[in-house]
């Protein structure tokens, strides 16, 4: 993979891709660089599996005491989908973390082609994902070793021009490789703009000729790059990392790059300048737990990433502060902010390893609210934690709303309409919801989400019931996984390491 990508990177370095005449159906987590995770079309009914396949072939596996003999515990990349509906999916292909892309028709899962990556995963300690994107341009990008990042144009077709790009220059990349591939790694899903520039966290884990710290990187179409260290942004020289997993998201204007740094415990949600990443936005102090007043916890086993919604406010989920989780039974906050970060809004009462969704009002046709749309939440309630009974839930909360927390003393979103999981855990109470992202089907007034049952189920937001649910396996406690729609309205679900494509 890396002699034929540098060959060709090397030849002037290449041009920028040609303007794809349809944007891309979803471009990689959450769908787009707001992660909104809208359905570009409306989703067919959750029928029969029209294929599936594996994306880890070396699942890792730990006791999990109560939830179960075992578990996955892994963090699984979003798919891709082009246009054209083919399906990009990252698959890890060893237990160490080998990984490539398997391009595959979305009508039948046939191979289109497949791309390896020479991607060396940081320090970790759940198994995080391959950070790939899908520009508007119709290029994708995936993570290489030294934190470089390979490209391949044309994805529809059997073959396509490769390339790769290092935000500190190629020339500086080549020329000490070893010393690169072992100290410097890509460690957040990759976020692509309109223009096809893309953006991401590194992880430096010691001194390199280049001066490189943990921080936040950009790369343009034609492969100039730079960067910011994450103290820097954070204008806290105690500051060490960008939050694990985090991906990073834009304005919807696309002018500032919201990401949450830390500590490797406490952070900060901060504002960039998308053009040079210098810093915009910080807030004024460290993420907060709304009911101690106490730090919150950023952990690197979360992959929760800021949502930004159509008005320009930024939700962000955090765990609870240390002196707290037991307390507000494991579910964290949704921490809500103004656009510059600094007003603080109402929390929600579920933070813990989620990305919310966008849902537009007229989704939910039974509610009322002031604004023009919903969050949807996860809204586990873990029997294994504080005072927790295992009735799990998703929600659709009103940000412009409130009511009293039932889990605590705080004031917190309104909860519009919540549903709990219909299957009895041998834990006690019901399985969990395992999504961290969850499709929003507008044009279907409905929600699409995987759970620990081994079902995919949909949400229909005007009667408040599941209208359609699908098993794909057997009961499986894992990590927490995106859903997904493509343009012919086939579901995408993830579920015991698998990929099901789901239709009627």
């Amino acid at each position: 993979m890396k002699t034929a990508a540098c060959a060709l990177a090397s030849a002037l370095f290449l041009a920028t891709p040609v303007w794809a005449t349809d944007v891309p159906a979803w471009q990689g987590f959450a769908a787009n660089s707001q992660h909104t995770a809208a359905a570009p079309a409306k989703g067919q009914p959750l029928d029969k599996v029209r294929w599936k396949l594996a994306i880890d072939t070396a699942p890792p596996q730990a006791p999990r005491g109560l939830r179960g003999a075992s578990a996955a515990l892994a963090h699984y990349a979003s798919p891709m989908i082009t246009a054209a509906n083919t399906v990009l999916v990252p698959v890890k292909t060893s237990s160490k973390g080998d990984f490539e892309i398997d391009a595959v028709a979305g009508k039948s899962g046939k191979n289109i082609w497949t791309m390896k990556t020479d991607y060396l995963l940081p320090p970790y300690d759940w198994v995080p994902p391959l950070p790939a994107q899908l520009t508007p341009q119709n290029r994708l990008y995936i993570a290489g070793p030294g934190g470089t990042v390979y490209f391949r144009d044309t994805p529809d077709s059997a073959s396509g021009t490769t390339g790769q790009f290092a935000f500190y220059g190629m020339a500086a990349y080549e020329k000490n490789e070893k010393t690169y591939n072992s100290n410097v790694m890509i460690d957040t899903p990759i976020t692509a703009d309109a223009k096809g520039n893309i953006y991401f966290g590194f992880v430096v884990l010691a001194s390199n000729p280049a001066g490189l710290e943990s921080g936040i990187a950009r790369i343009d179409a034609k492969g100039k790059g730079t960067w910011i260290s994450a103290k820097t942004a954070a204008l806290d020289p105690q500051i060490t990392q960008v939050a694990m997993n985090c991906a990073p998201a834009l304005s919807p204007d696309g002018a500032t790059l919201y990401i949450a740094v830390s500590n490797g415990s406490i952070g900060y949600l901060v504002g960039l300048n998308a053009k040079n990443l210098r810093p915009r936005y910080r807030m004024s102090k460290p993420l907060t737990d709304p009911q101690t007043g106490d730090d919150a916890e950023v952990w690197d086993d979360s992959s929760a990433s800021p949502t930004v919604a159509p008005d320009g406010s930024v939700y962000y989920g955090v765990t609870a502060s240390s002196t707290n989780t037991d307390e507000h039974n494991c579910r964290g906050w949704l921490l809500a902010f103004s656009g510059d970060l600094a007003t603080e809004k109402t929390p929600g009462s579920f933070g813990w390893d989620e990305t919310v969704s966008i849902v537009p009002a007229k989704a939910v046709p039974r509610a009322g609210t002031k604004g023009a749309y919903y969050l949807m939440s996860k809204y586990n309630n873990y029997i294994d934690c504080g005072s927790g009974d295992g009735q799990n839930r998703i929600a659709i909360l009103d940000p412009f709303a409130t009511q009293q927390d039932k889990y605590s003393d705080v004031t917190v979103m309104k909860e519009v309409e919540t549903i709990l999981n219909p299957t009895k855990s041998p834990a006690g109470g019901v399985y969990e919801w395992c999504i961290n992202s969850a499709v929003v089907d507008s044009k279907g007034k409905s929600v699409i989400a995987n759970a620990e049952d081994g079902n995919v189920y949909r949400w229909n937001l005007a009667t408040n019931a599941f209208s359609q649910q699908l098993y794909l396996n057997a009961p499986t406690f894992e990590a927490y996984t995106s859903t997904l729609i493509g343009p012919d309205g086939t579901t995408y679900a993830i579920n015991d390491a698998t990929l099901y494509a789901v239709w009627k």
